[in-house]
């Protein structure tokens, strides 16, 4: 990246120094401003008359790009659309973002960001982030170093594997670290310039991708086992030594994979999962939030997970560790949560259970009082009936799981009854919102994890607050990064939900909501790295130094997208960005 920015000693006023002149600037999406070069720009950088002669301010620039975007039919084209004035000018791209972030988010990442996955190849219009492919598993070091800025502050990584609730979409998968970086900057001011996504490609099992002639991917079976362990362990000992202050987001990897990476890393370098850690964080404020509207405490709560992936681990462990900050013991926190999958409740009798779900699974001698069909299969339903739960989460990707029988059954149970069909995108929600109002006749807490439309009932206006990482993982990501953090700990993320939960209004607990809106996203954000940083230096991960006129810190750390002068200095290169 050949620019710095510097601060004008007579003015202190901050600039953009940069070598290059001519078509250079206009092709590069950190320098390019389009219409909004100045006279002065125009002649110093050789780019005079490569422009037409009006100058526009970027609030002017606003209305021209908001009426292409609106232009698209579909929300795949404004997808398309918004990629590539992201490839032209970054600055206008966030400015978009951050002026219609409720209209923008569901477009840049769910639910539509699937779809751009599934349909990566055909879209495809411009390399970004790094690509690193198994068969290039010797030259890890050598691409790192090919990225445009030396110091990059975090990096979004996948192998694809299984994206959102779609599966295994192999090269495909790059949309969703693109996507995760941009919410960082929209969301939470980190800067662009400084932002890394990676793909590691190592195949891919999806055999309509294997058979598309235009699939931009290895073309092979995924490796597995300990070949792939041995490229990832490759690729992480590159990312320390390359860049060794970075932080490391794993993305989108197979549950047992994800959960097996994160322990591996966790104490090597600066690293979460945002699967686990992000939505654990994010569902937990959620349930504080709800605590709003039910009255009472968190150990008050049961609760059942439709669903036993890496999402429900995290959330799981990080309920428990609330629990246990309130003073309940860690075995009888455990047993608040019953966990079922495709087979029904997991019992520790059952074969073949792991992990997660073998932590988690109940005793057959606490299911004696039990009414169920077969003990050896005991549904979602029954599982429902006997635990009477407070809480209802669902992690499934499957639609329908949370059927009339099933809402109706846990209303009949709480005056309140929390209900939480988080799966991405839309289309794999275990219910959508208007069918857990209208079954719970207006009296479910919903939370989901796509965006749906309020719900009105019974002459009530339900918003529907949306259990969205965004409002969690850029705010952990800026609040490590500045403090330096030498590593994110459990602690950090009940924070981080602890505080979001401090964001819920009056006016959304009237419309029964449990998050804030998405408006107020970057003052979630702030407010979430502070206390992580605040928990970090507690923890001894950060130093206390960070803590003097902290939110101010915080504050000017957080890149803002307003153009600023760029100047023509031969000699400058890559600096401070």
């Amino acid at each position: 990246m050949e620019f710095s920015i510097k601060v004008d000693p007579a003015t202190w006023q901050r600039y953009i120094s940069t070598p290059r002149k001519g078509e250079a600037i206009l092709t590069d999406s950190f320098l390019n401003k389009g219409t909004a070069f100045t006279a002065r720009e125009r002649d110093e950088l050789g780019i005079l008359g490569l422009l037409p002669p009006a100058i526009f301010t970027i609030e002017q620039q606003l209305p021209r790009v908001i009426e292409s975007f609106s232009a698209k039919e579909t929300p795949l084209e404004k997808y398309i659309y918004l990629a590539s004035l992201h490839d032209r000018n970054e600055v206008l791209y966030y400015r978009l973002l951050h002026e219609r972030i409720d209209e923008m988010l569901p477009i840049v990442y769910t639910p539509v960001v699937g779809e751009a996955c599934q349909k990566f190849s055909r879209i495809f219009r411009r390399g970004r982030g790094l690509y690193i492919s198994y068969d290039q598993r010797d030259r890890i070091e050598k691409i790192l170093l090919n990225y445009h800025t030396n110091e990059p502050s975090v990096i979004v990584v996948t192998d694809g594997e299984r994206i959102l609730g779609l599966g295994d979409q192999g090269a495909g998968g790059m949309g969703i670290p693109i996507g995760k970086l941009c919410l960082y900057t929209a969301c939470a001011g980190v800067s662009p310039y400084s932002t890394l996504p990676i793909m590691l490609d190592v195949g891919t099992d999806n055999e309509e991708r294997l058979a598309d002639p235009l699939y931009v991917g290895l073309r092979r079976k995924r490796i597995r086992g300990a070949e792939y362990q041995a490229f990832i362990d490759e690729f992480v000992a590159a990312v320390k030594k390359v860049f060794p202050n970075v932080l490391l987001q794993w993305e989108d990897f197979l549950k047992d994979n994800a959960i097996f990476q994160l322990e591996r890393f966790r104490h090597e370098l600066l690293t979460f999962n945002d699967d686990i850690q992000g939505t654990a964080a994010v569902v937990v404020a959620g349930i504080f939030g709800a605590l709003r509207l039910t009255g009472g405490k968190l150990s008050d709560h049961r609760l059942v997970f439709a669903g036993a992936g890496a999402s429900a681990h995290g959330i799981a462990e990080l309920f428990v560790a609330a629990l246990v900050e309130e003073g309940v013991p860690v075995d009888e926190a455990r047993k608040r949560i019953w966990t079922c999958d495709t087979k029904g409740l997991a019992v520790s009798d059952r074969a073949g259970l792991q992990g997660f779900k073998r932590e988690f699974a109940r005793d057959r001698a606490e299911l004696a009082g039990w009414k169920v069909a077969d003990p050896a299969r005991i549904s979602l339903e029954e599982t429902i009936e006997n635990a009477r739960p407070t809480i209802l989460i669902g992690v499934s990707a499957t639609p329908g799981t949370f059927n009339e029988a099933i809402v109706k059954k846990m209303t009949e149970m709480n005056e309140r009854p929390l209900v939480f069909p988080i799966s991405n995108p839309t289309s794999k929600a275990e219910c959508t919102a208007e069918e857990a109002i209208r079954w719970s006749n207006g009296r479910a807490i919903v939370a989901t994890g796509s965006p749906f439309e309020p719900v009105t009932h019974g002459g009530f206006k339900f918003r529907i607050g949306q259990c969205n990482n965004a409002f969690i993982f850029p705010g952990i990501g800026l609040g490590v990064t500045v403090a330096r953090a030498r590593h994110i700990s459990d602690g950090m993320f009940l924070e981080a939900a602890r505080a979001l939960a401090t964001h819920v209004t009056e006016s959304d607990i009237a419309e029964s909501a449990v998050f804030p809106q998405l408006s107020t996203i970057r003052e979630c954000s702030r407010s979430v790295a502070c206390a992580v940083i605040r928990r970090a230096v507690s923890e001894g991960h950060a130093e206390p130094e960070i803590l003097v006129n902290l939110e101010e810190t915080v504050h000017r750390a957080m890149w803002f997208p307003e153009y600023l002068p760029i100047r023509y200095e031969p000699g400058t290169g890559a600096g401070s960005r």
